[in-house]
């Protein structure tokens, strides 16, 4: 299915106070140039804010991750839990319509979701609450035909039964998930034909069941507040931001812990601790350059005024680097694969904060490997594919 960008788009996107803790709580979970891991749970987090996903609010989370806009733009219309156009205030129905569900009447359910909701799938209510749309399988084919509404599966549906279902959403409440049809779980229709001994000790619900009934929330989307932002992974459980990107706020100073010796307002003038102070030099403070909590320092490679004598190396023969990227890289001073294949670990960081647009590619395409092999006359496999014209 062809999924685009909605043409009614607001002029801005920003996360709410918690939900921006939240977000960049997340980018600490993972290595330094390796925060685009964090895209897909960011793009929920903005749904849930929202309700969709805007133009705006895909931008702003590659801007938070260094991403290029495209490659978010990738990921939300690939995946159908990412909704591209306002859905119902309230509720908004994905109908199952594979081959289990199709066969046990989930045309039957579409029927019922034109009639009450709107003529056509991605269309708001007239009172703008509910929204629906045909998705293909959601897994729960024992139990077809099914929907999922917020968080939570209705299986086991009829017409009637849907028709119910959103009665009780409209009315404010909501229903009780999982079959429909007084069935407990996955069992076979006529009942359990082995382990009798459950069918007498069981729970009123199945476990999914139960905990949705426990919280309550099928429809209710995460703002933020439901429990404080914590980083587990992190010493002491603090909440990390992570600066040095756009939307990212600049962390306060007592966020990064400094080591001991730093914090003293006069080392110089105390006593070493131990016998063996210089077998514990104390940690050199870091350049004024370098944004606090980002990681190891960086460091500008050398650069040229101009190529060399020879003209400049097709750093395009590099997985990564297209035209955009290697007219950057030219205006930066680096036209040779042997410059790229010296840059050390402080060096990648600086160039990889200074693409513009392309944050963190160095790292992601591993620039340099390939830099070197191609320095030394060899060939990878897209630099092959790129002598051969294959590659444009």
């Amino acid at each position: 299915m062809l999924r685009r960008l909605y043409h009614d788009q607001p002029e801005s996107f920003a996360f709410t106070p918690a939900n921006l803790e939240w977000a960049q709580a997340q980018l600490t979970k993972y290595p330094e140039g390796r925060e685009a891991s964090a895209v897909i749970p960011l793009l929920w987090r903005a749904q849930e804010q929202e309700g969709w996903l805007s133009k705006p609010a895909i931008e702003h989370v590659a801007d938070m991750l260094g991403m290029a806009h495209i490659r978010v733009l990738e990921v939300a219309t690939f995946y159908f839990m990412f909704q591209l156009r306002p859905v119902g205030s309230v509720a908004h129905f994905q109908i199952c319509g594979t081959l289990s569900c199709m066969i046990m009447g989930a045309e039957d359910l579409i029927a019922v979701a034109k009639e009450k909701i709107a003529p056509e799938p991605h269309m708001l209510s007239q009172d703008g609450r509910f929204s629906w749309e045909e998705v293909e399988c959601l897994g729960a084919c024992t139990n077809a035909p099914m929907i999922q509404a917020g968080k939570d599966f209705y299986e086991d549906l009829t017409a009637d039964a849907f028709g119910e279902i959103l009665g009780e959403f409209a009315a404010g409440a909501v229903p009780v998930p999982g079959p429909q049809n007084g069935r407990y779980a996955a069992e076979p229709l006529g009942g359990l034909t082995s382990l009798p001994d459950f069918e007498s000790g069981r729970t009123a619900h199945n476990a999914s069941v139960a905990l949705a009934v426990g919280l309550g929330d099928t429809i209710k989307r995460i703002d933020g507040s439901e429990v404080p932002v914590t980083t587990p992974w992190v010493a002491g459980g603090r909440s990390v931001h992570v600066s040095g990107r756009k939307g990212a706020p600049k962390p306060k100073a007592e966020t990064k812990p400094k080591p001991k010796a730093e914090t003293k307002p006069k080392p110089k003038a105390e006593a070493p601790p131990a016998p063996k102070a210089s077998q514990q030099p104390a940690k050199p403070a870091q350049p004024e350059a370098v944004p606090e909590n980002v990681g190891a320092p960086v460091a500008k490679p050398a650069a040229l005024d101009a190529p060399r004598g020879g003209g400049a190396d097709d750093l395009k023969a590099i997985k990564g680097v297209g035209p955009k990227l290697e007219a950057l890289l030219h205006s930066l001073g680096f036209f040779h694969f042997d410059q790229i294949a010296a840059w050390t670990g402080a060096e990648v960081g600086w160039v990889d904060e200074n693409l513009q647009g392309f944050k963190g590619r160095v790292s992601r395409d591993n620039w340099v490997e390939q830099a070197k092999l191609l320095a030394a006359g060899g060939e990878t496999e897209f630099s092959k594919k790129v002598n051969k014209g294959d590659v444009y």
